[in-house]
This record gives structure tokens, sequence and C-alpha cells, in this order.
């Protein structure tokens, strides 16, 4: 069973289509790459695929659950990190991660909010609070929060963001680590060469459709020109379809 499957899934938002039949198959243990330009689609298929939106057609599944029917079950299981999301100003991280960990049924807590703080590098600021971290700070404390329960399947969206060159690395790093045992990770990002390094399939996305799936170690011509000639492509198709 994949990890994660949709069926001609949809959404709209009045007259305006956000996802078209999209069709997709995530196998265990891969670093799915979901790429696509700003308004492609890729932040409506992770908030439909973790329960937070309502698809107006098709279906999904995710480690096997529906995530519209069960989105609490869905989110038991997966790691989540939307895009800019920060944890709560008035709780410092390690109240943060304590609060996650009450609401995942984490019993040695203390025990893994030190190792992911000494992961992604912010023992040091554990009891400050959050209103006084700065935006890359903030993203490594979300990040840990992803990773906290050990889930094995999670979903990030633009993991780099704010995050200065040595965490990047270190991040990428954690990332391939993550799946290389046998968990999922479903990554969407607008940043071709982040999915180039990390990913080991990719779905490019353009005005709400999957219009490619490749794999980044065999592309004779490079991700950016599939990219570029995909994308080109649909939104061509779409200012066509529009105009008639």
């Amino acid at each position: 069973m994949p990890a994660v499957e949709t069926s001609d899934l949809g959404k709209e938002y009045g007259d305006v289509v956000a996802l078209e039949s999209l069709n997709l198959s995530v196998e265990r243990g891969e670093l799915y790459g979901l790429l696509g330009p700003n308004g492609s689609g890729k932040t409506t298929t992770i908030e439909i695929l973790t329960g937070q939106r309502t698809p107006t057609s098709g279906s999904a599944a995710v480690l096997g659950i529906d995530p519209v029917a069960d989105p609490i079950d869905v989110r038991r299981e997966i790691g989540i990190l939307p895009e800019r999301e920060d944890p709560p100003s008035f709780l410092t991280p390690r109240e943060y991660l304590e609060f996650v960990g009450e609401i995942r049924g984490i019993g040695s807590i203390d025990e893994r909010i030190d190792r992911w703080a000494e992961r992604f590098e912010f023992r040091g600021i554990l009891d400050t609070l959050s209103a006084d971290l700065s935006e890359g700070e903030r993203q490594r404390v979300m990040l840990a929060q992803v990773f906290i329960h050990e889930p094995e399947l999670a979903f990030i969206d633009e993991p780099l963001v704010n995050l200065d060159p040595l965490m990047q690395a270190e991040v990428k790093d954690q990332l391939v680590e993550y799946c290389g045992a046998g968990n999922t990770l479903f990554l969407s990002t607008h940043f071709v060469e982040v999915a180039e390094q990390l990913c080991t399939k990719i779905g490019i996305i353009a005005s709400g459709e999957l219009v490619a799936e490749r794999d980044p170690a065999n592309l004779e011509d490079g991700l950016l020109a599939t990219f570029e000639e995909s994308v080109g492509t649909a939104e061509k198709r779409a200012v066509e379809v529009s105009g008639q």
C-alpha cells in the first residue's frame, strides 16, 4: 500500500480551480518532492492530505486512512510542517515541545527534546520565549516538532526557509537520513535545486495539475529544463482553455 495516494483529487474556490484531477502515488520510503511555481496548488494538496482542507472532488488515502473522513487519525500518525508556521509566541521551545509530546502521547519527552534541540542546534534557546527568537530559530523548533514523535510519514512545506547555509545542510542530511530509515517524506517546494538534491521522485505541478513525474537521477537535461518545459506547456494550455 502506498504511503500517499490520490485519485482525481480536485479543489475549487468559487470560480478558481486550485487542483484538477490530481493523481499521486507515493511509495513508502520515498522522499517525494512536489515542485511547482507559486500558486500551483502545492499547499492546497498538503492541506487536503493532512486533513486541514476538504476537496471538492476525488479521494485520498494517507497511510491507508481517508484524511477527509478521519482527519484526526491522519494527523495522529504523521508529522506536519506547514509553510511559515511558528511556535506560539507565549511559549518557550521547551514548553511548546512538551505540549506537542503531551498531545502525541510521548512518555520520554525530555530526552527527545534534548536530542532534537541538539540536532537542530537550539539547546541554548530552549527556555527563551518564542516571541524573542529569530525566524531561523523558530523554523528549527518547528522542524523538531515534525520528528519528535518519530512518525513514519511527514509532510513539510518549504523546509529550508529562513535557515542559514550551515543549518540548511544539516536539515538536508536529516531529511535524507529520515527516509533512509524506511520512513516517507512528502516535501513541497518551489526551489528546483532543493528538489534535485534531495528527492528520489519529483512531481511537477502547474495550474493545479500534475504535469510530470521524474526521477531526478535520470534527467539528461537536468531538472530545471524539465521544470521549465513542463510548467510552460501547462500554463500555455491553461491560457488556451480559458480563452475558449
